[in-house]
């Protein structure tokens, strides 16, 4: 059986109420792959804002497998060190990855969040030898719109991103750069400029989606 982790950021976990675009990766998978999957993970619980904190199992559908490793607020900065033993515990194969905006928003300039990025690969690895790793670049958001230098910073990762997942790419382990969803307008795809609605979860889901079935042969073209 094939074991999916996604770990991410606010946009991963999602908040009280919502579907999330893991929930329409899983009911893509659910249609289109061929084998047993699971969703793995040690954190199942959707974030409150009413209470500000990730406390909610209020989803929009309660019969989601919720497994994740993601959480309001953190980053390449915080999943690093707990990437080694989260994928040894819970036995992941492939971890799909949506991480950088925090990273670069509050905590690591550009050439640090891409150094977090490779001590995150190799942490994995240090768990899994042969763990496969879909990473999702950061995408458009608000910040990035409005500020100048914000936006050049993202720019900046997402280059070093490709590099690094290029430099430490192997064919026992191989790490996959997912193309950002296309035409992803931060005024249709989000409720607020940066968390996904509905049509943006399908928009991330369908990036996830393809990158998987074109690079892995895993499921199939996303159908929404």
């Amino acid at each position: 059986m094939l074991r999916f982790m996604p770990v991410g950021d606010s946009m991963t976990i999602g908040s009280a109420g919502e579907h999330t675009w893991r929930y329409r990766l899983w009911q893509h998978l659910r249609e289109t792959h061929g084998g047993a999957f699971a969703l793995v993970g040690p954190r199942e619980t959707l974030y409150d804002k009413a209470t500000d904190a990730p406390t909610s199992y209020a989803y929009a559908d309660p019969d989601f497998p919720r497994a994740h490793l993601a959480g309001w607020g953190e980053g390449w900065v915080h999943m690093a060190p707990l990437i080694g033993a989260t994928v040894r515990t819970h036995r992941a194969d492939v971890l799909l990855v949506s991480l950088g905006l925090i990273d670069l928003g509050f905590y690591t300039n550009a050439e640090q969040t891409a150094d977090n990025v490779r001590a995150f690969v190799e942490q994995a690895r240090s768990a899994n030898a042969r763990v496969r790793v879909a990473v999702l670049p950061v995408i458009p958001n608000v910040r990035a719109a409005e500020d100048g230098p914000f936006a050049a910073q993202v720019a900046l990762f997402n280059d070093l991103l490709a590099k690094v997942l290029a430099d430490l790419d192997e064919p026992r382990s191989p790490l996959l750069l997912v193309p950002p969803p296309p035409s992803y307008d931060i005024h249709l795809g989000t409720y607020d400029g940066t968390h996904p609605n509905a049509s943006g979860e399908h928009k991330i889901a369908a990036a996830f989606a393809d990158a998987l079935h074109q690079a892995w042969d895993m499921g199939g073209p996303y159908g929404g």
